[in-house]
């Protein structure tokens, strides 16, 4: 009976919580394989090097924010304002499950990496328009104006991204209960 393959996937994950962790510089076969507990021989069996598995933790991460996030909000169905309400669940419950792919380290690895290096900078910015996008097309519809409905579009994609980089404290109130209140605001 032959070994067992790690598979495919795992790899793409581990890539994943490296990069989080240290950067793409921290995304290297022999540690991955180390914390995967195999040899890195099984690595070639699904990539042609480090540069191909780079490139599957990108498609699996745009994947996974973008069309996987909107498929799932659509797929509850309702109105524009239960699905902005479900897409603000499905943020904070992702960031909740420290899911690999979706989780705020990532996000903002992914972001570093891409002022370095303009093939990302060229991803990150197809991904943040497609979420804008997404954004608009439900505010358009709750907002008589369309000028409303891009603040409110600009707003809850900063929220997301800068809710990370603020240290401030919020006047005796939790970083939650002030997420929720800018999220009722942003719903109205």
């Amino acid at each position: 009976m032959g070994a067992i393959r790690t598979p495919r996937r795992r790899w793409i994950e581990e890539g994943l919580r490296a990069l989080a962790a240290g950067g793409v510089d921290a995304v290297r076969i022999e540690p991955l394989a180390q914390a995967l507990g195999v040899s890195k021989g099984g690595f070639y069996g699904f990539f042609r090097n480090r540069g191909a598995l780079l490139e599957d933790m990108l498609d699996t991460w745009e994947r996974e924010v973008t069309e996987e996030v909107i498929d799932a909000v659509e797929s509850g169905g309702g109105d524009a304002r239960e699905k902005l309400d479900r897409l603000f669940s499905y943020v904070e419950n992702a960031e909740a499950a420290d899911a690999p792919t979706k989780g705020a380290p990532v996000e903002l690895a992914i972001r570093d990496w891409a002022r370095r290096d303009e093939s990302v900078a060229e991803r990150l910015r197809r991904v943040d328009n497609r979420r804008m996008d997404y954004l608009r097309s439900l505010f358009d519809a709750i907002c008589d104006d369309e000028v409303e409905a891009e603040v409110r579009s600009l707003i809850t994609f900063s929220l997301r991204i800068g809710t990370y980089f603020i240290a401030a404290e919020h006047r005796g109130r939790s970083r939650d209960e002030v997420m929720r209140l800018a999220r009722r605001h942003l719903l109205r």
